[in-house]
Parts: C-alpha cells; structure tokens; sequence
C-alpha cells in the first residue's frame, strides 16, 4: 500500500506537470527530409510518396547503422565564429501560467554557428551563458525540456565560487533558440520521428564544439551536467567525446521512447504517436540511436567520474529506468556514484529538493573536476 508521503508525492507531482495547458498533440510525421541532411544518409532516403510501412522499415534499419557508426554521425568541424557578447538576461518563458518575474541586468553570453543546420536560423546561432572563474576547469550545463532562460544561472556563481567556470547552454529550440513558431520546446521531442533525432545530434556536436571553445580559454578539465532530456544529451556527448571524463546526470533513464510513453509530462507525445498506430515496441526502435541504452560500449571507451541522482517518486522518468541505466553503468564498469532523492521529477526543483540536488552535483564537481 503507497504511504501518506508517496500518496502526497505523487500528488505534488501530477499537479506539476498538469499545470500548463499549452501542450500541444502534434501528428505523427517521419520527417524523412531531416535525415537526409546526416552524414550517413547524405540525400539518399526515401521520398515522402511512399508508404508508412517503407518509411518505418527504411527507419529502423536506419538507427542500426547510426548505432554501429555513431562516430560518424556524431562527427562535426568546430565552429569559426566563436565570440562573446553581453547583452539583457531574458526569461523567455513556455508556461501557460504567465511569464514569471522578469530577470534584472546583463550577462555574457558565447555565440556561434551551430556545426549542423535547421531550417531555424535562430536555433543555429547557438546561445551559452558564461560565468567564467580563474583556473583550468570548467562544467557545461544543460538544462530540462522546456527550461526557460534563466534555469540553472544559480549554479554558474556557485561553482565560480570553487574556481569552476560555468558554460549553460541553451539546447536546441530552446529559450532565445526557440522558433517564434512555437510556445514550447515541441521541435526537441515530439511525434516527428527524425525531427527529433536530428535535435539530439545537433544538441551534442554544440557540446563538442562548446570543449573546443573552452579548451581554447584554457579549460583543460571539463565535465558536463545534464538534468532531465540534458541527461540524455550529456550522456551521448560523453560517449562520443573523450575529453568529457566528469558527468553529472540529474534523472537518467535508459530508452527516449519509453520516458515518452510512460512519462507523466509527454502524454501529450505519446497521444500523437498512438493516434496514428505506433506502438512502444516499434517506437523504442525508431529512435534507439538516441537512446542512451545503445552507447554504454562507446561510453566505456574511456574512463569516467560519474553521478547519477535520480528521484524516487518520479513519474517522468520512472525510478525502474533509472535503476536499469544504473545496472547497465555497473555492468560496463562505469565509477559511479547514485544519489536518490525523496522527490519527484518536478518536485527536485522545489524547496528542499533543490538544495540538496545541488549539493550533491556541486560536490562531486569539486571534488572530480
């Protein structure tokens, strides 16, 4: 029987993730002329006139070849527009519930051309704020799905405070980087098959280029913090980048399709993809090249310090992945600490939760980086 505290939990949870009401169910679409941009397709891809099926089969073979040449697909040329600006702190926000209390004064923020490219130009003029510390290390954060555009700037001070600089990146279509189109980060994870693939690999070769730019500041100890749909996106950048060996995932889980299908805060996902037939069975196939689940070879590659909080009471990323990505880290012989807080997805974000997540991610930095 659930107790008082899991019941008020799951409680504070749900009223969470249902409190904004601009989510949108968006159809199901292959999205074939984004593949066609990969290296590994190359324009060679079906036309849009042929049949469901033909497209998911082409799709599913697809994600095979990108699992097994992953370093290809994950390759890129470092930006040649690295350059800072200062400029206003904005909130850019994706509720529903108003905009919140808009943030005070300015910052500075590292600019440059994505490595790959959208039909967005705002979402390929990648966006970092930077809170620079003296010393030779320095943490990349990636925020949430949906984080506005201050989420996460408390942590760049704080660990200035240990000498650790601060790089926040702002994830493809998110807060300046967001589409005017949208209200939302929908273009990140949404019924879009390769649409959404395609985020996940823009997302990492802006982190790969980000180590080049600190690297160039004279960073030569970086780590990375992910938290949430960022976990994922640090976890595949650590599997394809050698010079990532401090990580920090805040929530992690193990298949992109089945947080989409289980997850409290992606019903609305889940609803597109299912009006139109799809199952989890085929879906976990369709996106498995983004799936951490299929790199922890290539993440064994080369020796890591690793930190993996995950929330007991958590309806977005269930505490079951959570365990199963933590067994398949041990497996692989990963140096891993698990932190599991009393709290829910949303609930780490609030009071106390909050503090202790960031005690503990602080800490390990620290101490690792």
């Amino acid at each position: 029987m659930p107790t008082l505290y899991q019941k008020w939990m799951y409680a504070w949870e749900t009223r969470l993730t249902t409190r904004d009401t601009n989510r949108l169910v968006r159809p199901l679409e292959w999205g074939l002329e984004w593949a066609r941009r990969w290296p590994l397709v190359n324009g060679d891809s079906p036309s849009e006139n042929v049949s469901a099926e033909i497209c998911e089969e082409y799709l599913h073979a697809l994600n095979d070849r990108i699992v097994a040449r992953s370093d290809e697909f994950f390759s890129y040329e470092t930006p040649a527009d690295f350059r800072l600006e200062t400029r206003k702190i904005e909130l850019f926000p994706t509720g529903s519930n108003g905009a919140g209390k808009a943030p005070k004064g300015e910052g500075q923020f590292l600019r440059f051309t994505s490595p790959t490219s959208t039909p967005y130009p705002e979402n390929d003029l990648v966006n970092a704020r930077w809170f620079p510390a003296k010393g030779n290390r320095a943490v990349i954060v990636l925020p949430h799905w949906n984080a506005n555009g201050i989420a996460y700037n408390a942590l760049g001070p704080m660990l200035n405070c240990f000498g650790i600089s601060t790089l926040r990146l702002s994830k493809p279509y998110h807060d300046i980087r967001r589409p005017r189109e949208t209200e939302r980060s929908d273009y990140a994870v949404s019924p879009n098959i390769c649409r959404t693939i395609d985020a996940v690999r823009q997302a990492v070769v802006d982190v790969r280029a980000c180590i080049d730019w600190l690297e160039a500041q004279g960073k030569k100890s970086v780590g990375i913090l992910g938290t949430s749909l960022g976990s994922c996106y640090a976890f595949l950048a650590a599997a394809h980048e050698p010079r990532l060996k401090v990580n920090v995932y805040n929530h992690a889980s193990t298949y992109v399709a089945d947080v989409v299908w289980t997850g409290q805060s992606t019903r609305h996902v889940r609803q597109g993809l299912e009006n139109h037939g799809l199952t989890l069975e085929r879906l976990r196939q369709l996106w498995l090249s983004i799936s951490p689940m299929a790199y922890f070879d290539k993440f064994a590659r080369v020796p890591k310090k690793c930190l993996m909080i995950y929330a007991k009471y958590d309806l977005t990323f269930l505490p079951e992945f959570s365990r199963q990505a933590e067994a398949k880290f041990r497996q692989h012989g990963a140096d891993l600490k698990t932190v599991v807080l009393p709290c829910g997805h949303y609930t780490t974000g609030e009071t106390p939760f909050k503090y202790m997540d960031a005690y503990h991610m602080i800490r390990f930095l620290v101490k690792n980086l």
